[in-house]
């Protein structure tokens, strides 16, 4: 009698923590209706518990009584070899178990060097810099994290 009762709970519980993660308003009450509905749902998907002691789900009880659940789109085989072949290619394939490095870290000059972006002259940096000063988009302190125009707005013109 006892095991029943408890199990009775641990399917309200469960599919009412369930409901949760799906309600499209956390705040809202669920409807009685649509609490049966939700366990109901979790009852047939076997995602209940079945057992109070290990606290396994009903489908990792039994798994051939429910069906498999669904899995993410898998690669093809030709998009397997196409990702092998590009990180042969780049060197991003391991080099050695112990070590963890790949064969572009261990041989450098055998791959071409990534792209690096175009630096910014010094000229630029400058006119950044005078151009955030005169806004106020600078860091006032590290502890806000606010910037200077929003602690101060009158002492900044307005951003357009």
């Amino acid at each position: 009698m006892k095991a029943s009762y408890l199990s009775s709970i641990a399917l309200a519980v469960a599919a009412l923590s369930a409901g949760q993660a799906f309600a499209a308003d956390a705040d809202a009450p669920l409807t009685r209706e649509q609490v049966r509905a939700e366990l109901i749902q979790a009852q047939q998907a076997g995602d209940v518990i079945g057992d109070n002691e290990s606290g396994l789900t009903l489908r990792e009880m039994y798994p051939g009584r429910y069906p498999a659940a669904t899995t993410a789109h898998a690669k093809t085989r030709a998009e397997v070899k196409a990702e092998l072949a590009a990180a042969q290619r780049d060197g991003n394939v391991i080099a050695d178990n112990e070590s963890g490095r790949t064969l572009r870290e261990v041989y450098p000059n055998r791959y071409p060097k990534d792209n690096v972006a175009q630096a910014k002259t010094r000229e630029q940096v400058k006119a950044e810099l005078a151009e955030a000063q005169r806004t106020g988009d600078i860091i006032a302190d590290g502890e806000s994290g606010k910037k200077l125009n929003e602690l101060y707005p009158s002492r900044y013109p307005k951003a357009n």
